[in-house]
C-alpha cells in the first residue's frame, strides 16, 4: 500500500552509542552570524546535549546537494538568531522519546532530506525543524517552497511489523489534530476543528492547512521511517492558517506558537504510538473517524474494463479497511474497499474498488 508513504530497501551502517556527524571541512565552528545559513543542534537531557556537541565537532554530515552551505552549530546557552525559540520548546517537550533531539534551521532545502540522508546516525525520535523549505516535498514527487509562518518538520522512528506501517500516517494525523486542540485549551482559546482528509491531509473551515509525508527504508527486518509534517501555523498563504481562524473566533490577541504546537504534537504522538503499537489501530479508529471528514461521504466509482467506462457506482464511506484503504457500502449493500488508482492528485477523483 502507497498512500503517500513510500518505501524502499536500504542498508546502513551499525549505529554507535555516540554517534558522530561532521560538517564539511570549510565550515567554521564559531557563533552564527546573520549572513549564514545556519543548523542548530540541542538536546532535552545533558546526553543529548552532548550529542550536539559531538556532531558539531566530528564525523559526516551528509546534506542535500541544495544545502552544502549550511554551517553547523551546537546551541549554547548564550543569545542567538534563532527564529524558532529552541529553549521554549526544549522547557515544553515532555516526553521519554521522541522529539528530544532537535536541528533547527531558518531554511532548509527539505528537512525530509536531510533526516533521511542521516537517519543511521540521528537518535530514533530527532527532528529537524525548519522557519523555510525551498525544496519541500509532497505526494507524488510534488516540489514546494514555503511561506513564513509554517510549522515544517520532520523526525525518525522504527517500527519492524511492515503490515501496520502504512497505518502510521493516521496516527500521525490524528496527533497533529490533538496537539492543536490541546494547545487552544491549554491556553484558553476557542476550539480549533482540524479535520482529517484521508489519507494525510489538514483541512480547517474547508481550506487545507497540513499534510504529512511518510518515507521508509528497510534494513534488518527493520522499517526506518521518516516522517513530514507541514502545517499553517501563521501564514495567511497560500490557503489560511490556524491563527488566521483564531482572529475571526476571538478578541484575544494571543497566538498559537510553533513551539508548543511541536512539543504538544510529540506527546500526544508518543502516547497514541504506543497505543498503536500495542493494541492496535483499531484502538484508535474511533477518535481517527470522528475527525476526518469522510464518514457517511457518498463517492461515484466510475468501472473501466479493458479501458472503456462501463458504468458509474454510487458508494457509501463507512470507515478504514484493516489494510487502511477506504471502506465503502454499495446501493447493494456490498461491501467494497477503495482504491486510489494513483493518476490523480485527487484521491477522490480516481477511486478503484474490490469487493470484500
Amino acid at each position: 500500500m502507497q498512500l503517500r508513504f513510500l518505501s524502499r530497501f536500504h542498508h546502513c551502517k551499525p549505529r554507535n552509542h555516540f554517534f558522530s556527524l561532521k560538517p564539511s571541512s570549510n565550515m567554521e565552528i564559531s557563533s552564527p552570524t546573520s549572513s549564514q545559513s545556519v543548523l542548530i543542534l540541542s538536546g532535552k537531557s545533558s546526553l543529548e546535549t552532548q550529542h550536539a556537541q559531538l556532531i558539531k565537532k566530528n564525523g559526516t554530515l551528509k546534506l542535500p546537494e541544495d544545502d552544502t552551505g549550511v554551517s553547523v552549530f551546537a546551541r549554547s546557552s548564550e543569545g542567538s538568531l534563532e527564529t524558532f525559540d529552541v529553549g521554549l520548546y526544549m522547557s515544553l517537550v515532555s516526553t521519554e522519546k521522541f522529539g528530544r533531539f532537535l536541528m533547527w534551521s531558518p531554511r532548509l532545502s527539505s528537512t525530509q532530506d536531510l533526516v533521511s540522508r542521516n537517519f543511521c546516525e540521528l537518535p530514533i525520535g530527532a527532528v529537524c525543524v525548519a522557519d523555510i523549505q525551498f525544496k519541500g516535498r509532497g505526494r507524488s514527487k510534488n516540489v514546494w517552497e514555503s511561506p513564513i509562518g509554517c510549522l515544517l518538520f520532520s523526525f525518525t522512528l522504527q517500527m519492524e511489523d511492515g503490515r501496520i506501517v502504512p497505518l502510521l500516517q493516521y496516527v500521525v494525523s490524528l496527533a497533529v489534530t490533538e496537539a492543536i486542540k490541546d494547545v487552544c485549551y491549554a491556553n484558553g482559546l476557542p476550539y480549533l476543528d482540524i479535520r482529517i482528509k484521508w489519507p494525510n491531509d489538514l483541512f480547517l473551515n474547508g481550506l487545507k492547512v497540513g499534510g504529512i509525508l511518510c518515507t521508509s527504508t528497510y534494513r534488518s527486518k527493520t522499517f526506518n521511517v521518516t516522517i513530514g509534517i507541514g502545517l499553517n501555523v501563521d501564514n495567511e498563504k497560500p490557503t489560511t492558517s490556524l491563527n488566521v481562524v483564531l482572529q475571526d473566533l476571538t478578541s484575544v490577541a494571543y497566538k498559537l506558537r510553533r513551539e508548543e504546537i511541536l512539543a504538544a504534537f510529540f506527546k500526544r504522538f508518543e502516547n497514541f504510538f504506543n497505543v498503536f503499537l500495542t493494541q492496535g489501530f483499531q484502538a484508535l479508529e474511533g477518535p481517527y473517524c470522528k475527525t476526518w471528514l469522510h464518514s457517511g461521504q457518498k463517492v461515484v466509482i466510475k468501472e473501466e474494463i479493458e479501458g472503456q467506462l462501463e458504468k458509474e457506482v454510487a458508494v457509501t464511506i463507512q470507515g478504514l479497511t484493516s489494510s487502511g484503504y477506504l471502506l465503502a457500502i454499495g446501493e447493494d449493500n456490498q461491501l467494497y474497499e477503495l482504491h486510489p488508482d494513483g493518476n490523480s492528485l485527487d484521491f477522490f477523483k480516481g477511486l478503484i474498488r474490490r469487493k470484500l
